[in-house]
C-alpha cells in the first residue's frame, strides 16, 4: 500500500515500541519487582525520618514505615494470604465474569452483536457497528473476537472495502472500551482500585465511593465516540483504503430461526429481572434501598451491589438463551461454562497475587501518602492545576499504555500514586479514574502490545496478506488521536460545567 510506504517515520517509531516494549518483564514479574522495589525504599526512604502531616487528619503526623526491619518482616508474612484474598478487583472480576461467562459462553453475547449490525439499515452500518462495539465492552474481551471479522465480513459483502469495516469494529470494541450505556466488569475493576487509592488520603470518602463513580460520562461517551468513529471511518480510513481489489467476497448468515426465539426469550427474563431487581430498591421500606432521606437510592445498599446485580442480569439472559437454543442441557453444562469461564481468569488471579502484594506493601509503608502529598506540593510550586494538570496526566497514561497492555495492571500501578496526587490538588478520585480510562481506551487501537493486537492483524490478512503492525496501526491512528482529542475536550468541558461523573461522584475533592 502506497500510503503505508510513505510513514516511515512512523513505522520506525512503532517499531522501537515493540522492541522496548517486548523487553518489559510479564506483568506478573513487574508487580512482584515493585512489590520487592517497594520494600527496598521502605527501608532507605525511613532512614532519612521523611514526614508529613496527614491531609486528612489535621495534626496527624505520617512517617514512612520501614518494611525490612523485624516488625516489617513480620508484616510480610503474616498479611501475605490476607493481601490476596483481600485485594478488592480479585473477587469484584471472578463473581463478574462469572455471570458474563454463561452468558458468552451459550452463545448470547454473539447473537446479540451478530443480530444488531446485521439490523442496522445500510446507510447506518458504520454508525451501528462502531456502536456495536462500544457497547461490547459489557461481555469483557468477547467483542475482540467476535466484531472485527464481523465489520469486515459486513462491509465486503456491502461492496466496502472489508478493513474498513474491521477498523470500524475495531475503534468500537478498543478505543472505546471504557464508554458503554451499561456498567461491566470494567466499571468494578477500575473502581475498586481507585477506591483503594482514595482510601490512602482519605478512608472515609473512600466508604462512600461506588464502582458507577463515571457511570454519566460514560453514558455520554458512548454516542460522542460512535459519531467520531464512524466520521473517521468513512471520511479517512475507508477513502485512504480505496476500493478493495482482493478475492475474498463474503456474505453473511442471518441469525437463525431458534437464534431469534433465544433473544426474544432471553430480552423477556433480562426485563423481568430487571423489574424484580427495581422494585427492591425503588419502593419505600425496600431491603436495597437506602435510609438517608435525600439520596436513598445512590447512598444505599443497592449501589453496593452492583457487582452480584452485574453478574446476575447476565446470568439469567444466558441461562435462558441456552435453554432455548440447546447450548444448555442440564446444570452440568452451565456449570461447565463457569469454570471454562474461571480457566480463562487463571493469568488474572496469579496477576492478583503479585498486584495485591506491592498494592498492600506501598500502603503499609506510607509512601504513598507521602509522595502524594510531596508531589501536590510541587505541581502546585509549578502552578500545574486545573485542566493543564488533567491533560498531561491523560498524556502520561497514554503514553505508558504503549507499553504496557493491561489497563487493570496498569491502573493497580498508577491509582496508588496518582490518585492521592489529585486528590491533593483538589481533584476528586472519580475525576481521575475518568481521566486514565480515556486515555487507555484512546490508545489501545494504536498499541502492538494491546493483548488482542496481534489477533486483529491475523483478521486483516486474510484480505491483505501485507497487512502488519505498521499498516493497522496507520490506519487506526486517525481514530486514536481523534478519540483522544474528542473524548478529552469533553471531559473538559465537563469540568467546566461542574457536572457529577456518575452517582455521587462530583469533579472535584474538597476533603473532610
Amino acid at each position: 500500500m502506497e500510503a503505508t510506504k510513505k510513514k516511515g517515520f512512523v513505522q520506525k517509531f512503532l517499531d522501537t515500541i515493540e522492541t522496548v516494549g517486548n523487553k518489559l518483564p510479564h506483568p506478573v514479574t513487574l508487580f512482584a519487582g515493585l512489590a520487592l522495589l517497594v520494600l527496598i525504599l521502605s527501608a532507605i526512604v525511613s532512614s532519612f525520618g521523611i514526614s508529613v502531616e496527614h491531609p486528612g487528619k489535621e495534626g496527624e503526623i505520617i512517617e514512612v514505615k520501614n518494611l525490612l526491619n523485624k516488625e516489617g518482616i513480620h508484616y510480610i508474612f503474616t498479611s501475605m494470604t490476607a493481601n490476596f484474598i483481600g485485594f478488592a478487583p480479585l473477587g469484584v472480576v471472578l463473581l463478574t465474569m462469572l455471570g458474563i461467562g454463561v452468558a458468552e459462553h451459550s452463545g448470547l453475547i454473539s447473537a446479540l452483536l451478530r443480530g444488531f449490525v446485521m439490523s442496522v439499515p445500510k446507510r447506518l452500518i458504520t454508525l451501528g457497528l462502531v456502536f456495536a462495539g462500544v457497547m461490547s465492552s459489557v461481555a469483557s474481551d468477547a467483542g475482540y473476537v467476535v466484531l472485527p471479522p464481523l465489520g469486515a465480513v459486513i462491509f465486503a459483502a456491502l461492496g466496502r472495502h472489508p478493513l474498513a469495516g474491521l477498523a470500524a469494529a475495531f475503534a468500537g470494541v478498543s478505543g472505546g472500551f471504557s464508554a458503554n450505556l451499561l456498567l461491566s466488569g470494567t466499571d468494578a475493576l477500575l473502581g475498586e482500585l481507585t477506591i483503594l487509592g482514595a482510601a490512602i488520603i482519605d478512608p472515609a470518602y473512600a466508604d462512600g465511593m461506588n464502582i458507577a463513580m463515571n457511570y454519566y460520562f460514560i453514558i455520554i461517551s458512548v454516542f460522542v465516540l460512535t459519531f467520531v468513529g464512524a466520521w473517521i471511518t468513512e471520511k479517512i480510513v475507508e477513502p485512504r483504503l480505496g476500493e478493495y481489489k482482493g478475492e475474498f467476497r463474503e456474505s453473511m448468515d442471518k441469525l437463525t430461526a431458534i437464534e431469534k426465539k433465544g433473544l426474544v426469550w432471553a430480552t423477556v427474563s433480562v426485563l423481568v429481572a430487571s423489574a424484580l431487581m427495581a422494585l427492591l430498591v425503588l419502593i419505600p421500606g425496600a431491603p436495597l434501598r437506602g435510609d438517608e432521606a435525600d439520596m436513598p437510592i445512590i447512598r444505599s445498599p443497592f449501589m453496593s451491589s452492583l457487582v452480584p446485580i452485574i453478574a446476575i442480569l447476565f446470568f439469567i439472559p444466558g441461562l435462558v438463551y441456552g435453554m432455548v437454543t440447546k447450548a444448555i442441557r442440564n446444570d452440568k453444562d452451565v456449570a461447565e461454562m463457569m469454570g471454562k469461564t474461571m480457566a480463562s481468569m487463571g493469568m488474572f488471579i496469579v496477576l492478583s497475587f503479585t498486584a495485591a502484594q506491592f498494592v498492600a506493601y506501598f500502603s503499609e509503608s506510607n509512601m504513598g501518602l507521602v509522595l502524594g502529598v510531596y508531589g501536590a506540593e510541587f505541581l502546585q510550586s509549578i502552578n500545574l492545576t486545573g485542566i493543564p494538570l488533567v491533560l498531561l496526566f491523560i498524556l502520561i497514561a497514554a503514553f505508558i499504555n504503549l507499553f504496557i497492555g493491561s489497563a487493570s495492571a496498569k491502573w493497580a500501578m498508577m491509582a496508588p500514586i496518582f490518585v492521592p496526587i489529585m486528590m491533593q490538588l483538589g481533584y476528586s478520585p472519580e475525576l481521575t479514574q475518568m481521566a486514565y480510562r480515556i486515555a487507555d481506551s484512546s490508545t489501545n487501537i494504536i498499541s502492538p502490545l494491546m493483548t488482542y493486537f496481534a489477533i486483529i492483524i491475523a483478521f486483516a490478512q486474510k484480505y491483505d496478506k501485507k497487512m502488519g503492525i505498521g499498516t493497522l496501526v496507520s490506519t487506526m491512528f486517525p481514530y486514536s488521536m481523534a478519540f483522544l482529542f474528542v473524548w478529552s475536550a469533553v471531559l473538559i468541558i465537563w469540568m467546566l460545567l461542574g457536572l457529577p461523573l456518575g452517582p455521587d461522584a462530583p469533579i472535584y475533592y474538597n476533603g473532610n
